[in-house]
């Protein structure tokens, strides 16, 4: 991501006013339509699209074309449509789950039920690098 803090994007907006002084509200204005322009178009092409599909697909929604809810819906959604609802009130997973909240809740608040190995420090070099869970 862009690593811009406040000092750099105040610098941003100065040169940038300097540089355009005068046009900028009319550029600013220009950047708007082309946004409103661009989402009335894919709102548009959504539309088409879900019209020729039929009415079979009334319910499709292009957001569940990213594969965690793709994932999500099909074997968590509605309907459950693998039976993993039944299998998991068959195996009585819902009362051992409640038991286990039961007993952290006695324990009481505010202690850590897993101990956690300690962070990595400055003497043992650069941190990690950040984990994108959204990455495929």
């Amino acid at each position: 991501m862009l690593d811009i803090g406040p000092m750099k994007l105040l610098a941003l907006l100065v040169l940038t006013a300097l540089v355009f002084g005068d046009r900028l509200p009319e550029m600013i204005a220009r950047a708007a339509r082309f946004v409103r322009m661009v989402r009335s178009f894919t709102e548009d092409t959504k539309q088409e699209i879900r019209r020729e599909l039929g009415p079979e697909f009334s319910d499709f929604e292009f957001e569940d074309l990213h594969p965690r809810k793709l994932v999500a819906k099909h074997l968590l959604g509605e309907g459950d449509p693998l039976g993993l609802r039944e299998i998991q009130e068959g195996l009585g997973l819902d009362e051992e789950a409640e038991a286990v909240r039961d007993a952290a809740r006695t324990l009481g608040e505010g202690v850590d039920l897993v101990k956690r190995a300690p962070g990595p420090s400055a003497q043992d070099g650069p941190a990690p690098a950040a984990y994108d869970p959204d990455a495929t």
